[in-house]
């Protein structure tokens, strides 16, 4: 619903204040404190847990020289964020670089690299250091931040993308990937994998090593099955539906194929009867989400309810006299992309556009 100035609509004052109480239930959590000798000793014995969409990320040698000349020299090191799994190891949610380091340096053979401040330091391992100072580096704290079992995996996993924004970290499809292995990922990434749909949908080099095809996959299942639930914020409904189709092709292993098949059939008939495919044309090197959106879930809908659609030709449909139409262009522009009006919008544009033909 959108307000006289175009924009949405405020909801009423006490329905915001009662969201934020809602999710703030979500992190509730207590304050602890441990020596660096603790924190390597537990990384050790497997006390701390790395999850595994955060395992495949490691620091190269001279960004741990750089934390760990911080550490000697005793600057500020930013919180670890862990969560208390049910036996009682903690899992990190944040920090597992440094932790990581830690260990490596204080009970490992790291030799660090060449330090900038600590230049007489360059290329010292742990052991070499005089025992005075390796006792004042264990004894050094550092303080954590333990989320208690109100947690769940979203609240973990937007923690984590919230803190780690700008970084050199795994982006939301990376993490869903790792921390939902299953059959229904397993089927997103095998179709990412298609030749013919990176003709379809091609995305610069970089997007694509984020997982940038399985993200447009999962968005496809998703969001063609319906926006039930969804809050304007991708990253949460995506996770529980991609947790959901887990479940659901474990107890019905069946239906991989039949969404195996919903995928080609809506590639088939993109790559027949849209000219650029999902892109903008026939020369662009990407592939705007929310143009992909519309496009491919615009088409299986209309495919749903109109079954004839599978055999009419480019011509009959002739869909290059809306596709570069002001009001195509605006539906799948990106101011407010995520809300669920422009959503449905631009899906419902293609849908309607493909029906009426």
């Amino acid at each position: 619903m959108t307000g006289q100035d175009g924009g949405f609509a405020r909801e009423d004052p006490e329905s915001a204040e009662a969201q934020i109480v809602e999710q703030s239930k979500r992190i509730d959590f207590y304050i602890t404190e441990y020596s660096v000798e603790i924190l390597a000793a537990k990384m050790r014995a497997g006390e701390y847990v790395v999850p595994d969409y955060q395992r495949e990320f490691t620091w190269e040698s001279e960004r741990k020289s750089r934390f760990l000349e911080s550490l000697i020299m005793g600057l500020p090191i930013p919180f670890i964020f862990f969560w208390e799994m049910p036996d009682g190891k903690l899992e990190i949610v944040d920090g597992s670089q440094r932790l990581r380091t830690i260990e490596e340096f204080v009970l490992g053979d790291f030799r660090l690299g060449e330090l900038e401040q600590l230049s007489m330091v360059s290329n010292f391992t742990f052991a070499e250091l005089p025992e005075s100072r390796q006792r004042k580096i264990k004894n050094r704290s550092i303080r954590g931040i333990v989320l208690n079992e109100h947690a769940d995996e979203v609240a973990r996993l937007d923690m984590f993308e919230r803190i780690n924004t700008g970084s050199k970290i795994a982006n939301t499809a990376e993490i869903r990937r790792g921390a939902l292995a299953g059959p229904f990922m397993s089927l997103v990434i095998k179709l990412s994998r298609l030749e013919r749909f990176e003709k379809l949908a091609p995305m610069s080099v970089k997007t694509k090593k984020e997982r940038g095809y399985e993200e447009l996959v999962t968005r496809f299942f998703a969001y063609g099955d319906g926006l039930d639930g969804y809050k304007d914020r991708p990253a949460d409904f995506i996770f529980e539906y991609s947790r959901k189709m887990n479940e659901t092709f474990r107890e019905r292993p069946e239906l991989i194929g039949q969404y195996e098949q919903r995928f080609l059939e809506v590639l088939g008939f993109v790559e027949r009867v849209f000219p650029n495919g999902f892109r903008k044309t026939a020369t662009s090197q990407a592939t705007p989400r929310a143009r992909f959106e519309a496009i491919a879930i615009g088409s299986y809908l209309a495919l749903q309810d109109k079954p004839g659609l599978a055999n009419a030709s480019a011509d009959d449909l002739n869909v290059g006299s809306w596709l570069g139409s002001a009001e195509f262009v605006d539906a799948t522009g990106s101011d407010g992309a995520n809300a669920i009006a422009r959503l449905r919008g631009r899906v419902n544009f293609v849908h309607d556009k493909l029906v009426a033909a």
